[in-house]
């Protein structure tokens, strides 16, 4: 079967290995990016360059992004001469960012009018993997339309999950990022403590790490606190913006939540320091200086 054409907008760490790795294996691309170096090394590698997001979906059977906030995807999609306006009937926009839900809905109810369907399909693991096609990758929109690229996200993703109607993707990934890096703020204060207290922080992880606290996210902290050594790759920056969406999530759900909103404050207050490009566990530098 003739492959189809991919438009990929968002040509950062992940970005750029994920059309890397579907260049590698035949796919045609065209791609979208601000940063002339990485279009520049897909150009090398055969890719053709769009002048503007309609043009780029003009051309495509799937468009695929892989872009920061909300707010960017719906500039792309919503401009004089984004996405929308190109956009074929029959194609189908990926979006594989972390979103907000409600926001997914409504982009793929105004891509929907015009006969092209859309896919959230937020990711796991690392830039390291999607160069080599083992992401995780959860996906989420109509049964059809996700029937219709599963075959190209099976080229991207050692595990696909389908999760059912558009927008549960990004919920799931908002879920599992309010978890996750409310672990990390957790455990980075509780080694921030032990280290106010004079209690030896590679004894503190010694006992805690025998018993049900243990995961890689302590693991992932320990190797800062403990060791001086930041490996887990996502910022503060990016976490910020995650609980600050899972935050919004709730609040259009009616509930709330205190555990988010004291991670999101944490959060924000170490971006406020100039953090936030550090990774998530270098928070622990934060909550060492914090005073009452």
């Amino acid at each position: 079967m003739t492959k189809p054409t991919i438009g990929f907008i968002g040509l950062g760490l992940m970005g750029g290995n994920m059309v890397e790795n579907l260049q590698k294996r035949g796919y045609q691309l065209t791609v979208l990016d601000l940063n002339k170096a990485a279009v520049a090394a897909c150009v090398d590698r055969g890719a053709k360059v769009a002048s503007s997001a309609k043009e780029l979906a003009a051309t495509s059977d799937i468009i695929m992004l892989c872009l920061t906030t909300s707010n960017v995807v719906e500039s792309l999609v919503y401009a004089d001469d984004g996405i929308l306006a190109g956009i074929k009937a029959g194609s189908v926009l990926v979006d594989f960012g972390t979103s907000i839900p409600a926001s997914t809905k409504k982009i793929g109810a105004d891509l929907a009018a015009k006969g092209a369907g859309m896919i959230d399909a937020p990711l796991g693991r690392t830039p390291a993997h999607a160069k080599d096609g083992l992401l995780n990758i959860m996906a989420a929109g109509d049964q059809a339309t996700f029937e219709k690229v599963k075959p190209v996200l099976q080229d991207q993703g050692e595990n696909v999950f389908y999760l059912g109607a558009l927008g549960a993707g990004h919920t799931t990934k908002l879920i599992n990022n309010f978890m996750g890096m409310t672990t990390v703020c957790a455990m980075s204060q509780a080694f921030a403590v032990a280290d106010l207290a004079g209690v030896d922080r590679q004894q503190l992880f010694d006992i805690m790490s025998t018993g049900p606290s243990n995961s890689p996210f302590m693991q992932f902290c320990k190797n800062y606190a403990v060791d001086g050594v930041s490996d887990l790759g996502f910022s503060i920056a990016n976490a910020n913006k995650d609980l600050g969406y899972f935050v919004k999530m709730l609040e259009e759900l009616g509930t709330e939540s205190k555990i988010a909103e004291g991670s999101s404050a944490n959060l924000q207050a170490a971006f406020d320091a100039g953090m936030g490009n550090g990774n998530v566990p270098e928070i622990f530098d934060y909550f060492r200086k914090l005073e009452k």
